[in-house]
């Protein structure tokens, strides 16, 4: 049951400062259900649109600041507990695997990951001056579980059974353990087929190599588009993007390492690096695509994971992207603070891996 409770029908005692700063009325009590809730809304919708919707749909007068509150109050109790989920992973003691289903646990389990810029202001409670964009890394597991499924058609095609998302302000040495405990959650030791989803960065390299190697049926895939990207840069160096001559040989490069010729790709990009009239400013493009699609030439079969039911591209990480952080902390106008920030972020983090009702459950009674 939803309730608040207002002010008694009694003189008001004096109003003291921590009372006053949280924008408590005297006697003023309100219920565990509201303030969840509240939160609730707060996840999807502005901090006013929140007060609003609530406002229409119980008749319920909340302030924005209340909200805001709120936020703060529970997104800190997330951080609260995964920052001590942490501590025991780095004293030795993993966190309980969720509970999986024979099935589920036999499909693959792809883990991928992707930064994205988020504006914040310059300075900690001072909305003035130049806009500062930090990045955000976020990683999906979807740690993710892929099934497969028959449309109306009788088609078979794959979709993502669960999915769990972790997101940090800031590099990848705080990223790092903060996947590595979810994957531990999401069951990656056990994992028949383990599938690492990025663009083949150095940084996102180093957190595969770190976490996610050691395991012989664990597999690196680089994106595929980001892949097919390089090589239109290449092309457009060469031939100038505008021609229909550079579209040809795109294309025709891009359908090959779609479809599993990446070694003639590979073998047609040296040849075209011996051409004595290449520009020097197109020999260096095309060497820097030769050297990536080398460097990865183990890790770009498309042919054989499009075989085996996976995605060609990390559109799982990119969509995880656009709802956790674009969608509500890109909002036109809007910067950010550290803090308001990191405790919005922990509580969209809790909606969607499914413990936003366990930062709401009243604490155990102690014992004596």
């Amino acid at each position: 049951m939803i309730r608040s409770l207002g002010t008694a029908g009694r003189a008001l005692p004096q109003v003291v400062p921590l009372d006053e700063a949280l924008g408590l009325e005297p006697h003023q009590q309100t219920s565990v259900e509201l303030k969840q809730v509240v939160c609730a809304l707060a996840v999807f919708v502005p901090f006013e649109t929140a007060a609003a919707l609530l406002q229409r749909l119980q008749a319920l007068p909340v302030s924005p600041r209340a909200i805001w509150l709120w936020v703060q109050e529970a997104g800190q109790c997330a951080m609260d507990r995964l920052d001590g989920e942490l501590k025991q992973l780095a004293e030795g003691q993993p966190p309980a695997a969720e509970p999986l289903d024979e099935q589920t646990a036999a499909q693959p389990l792809l883990i991928g990951a992707d930064g994205v810029m988020v504006p914040f202001r310059p300075e900690q409670g001072k909305p003035r001056g130049r806009t500062v964009w930090r990045e955000v890394k976020v990683a999906t597991l979807r740690v993710a579980r892929l099934g497969v499924h028959s449309t109306r058609t009788g088609e078979q095609v794959s979709r993502l059974e669960r999915r769990r998302l972790v997101a940090v302000l800031g590099d990848m040495e705080a990223l790092r353990p903060r996947l590595w405990l979810e994957s531990l959650r999401q069951g990656v030791c056990q994992a028949k087929v383990v599938v690492w989803l990025s663009d083949g960065g150095r940084g996102f390299w180093n957190l595969y190599t770190q976490c996610f190697a050691r395991y012989a049926l664990g597999t690196l895939r680089v994106d595929f588009y980001h892949a097919a990207q390089n090589l239109w840069k290449g092309a457009a160096a060469w031939l100038d993007g505008r021609t229909t001559q550079a579209r040809i040989w795109f294309d025709t490069m891009r359908h090959g390492l779609r479809h599993g010729e990446s070694n003639r790709v590979l073998d047609k990009l040296a040849r075209t690096l011996q051409l004595e009239d290449l520009p020097a400013s197109a020999r260096a493009t095309l060497q820097q695509v030769y050297n990536y699609l080398h460097t990865h030439r183990e890790h770009i079969d498309y042919k054989k994971f499009k075989e085996l039911g996976l995605p060609l591209g990390s559109g799982l990480v990119e969509s995880a992207c656009k709802w956790l952080i674009q969608q509500h902390f890109k909002g036109v106008g809007m910067r950010w603070g550290e803090d308001g920030f990191n405790h919005l972020l922990h509580l969209r983090l809790a909606w969607v891996n499914g413990r936003f009702d366990a930062l709401f459950a009243p604490e155990p009674s102690p014992s004596w």
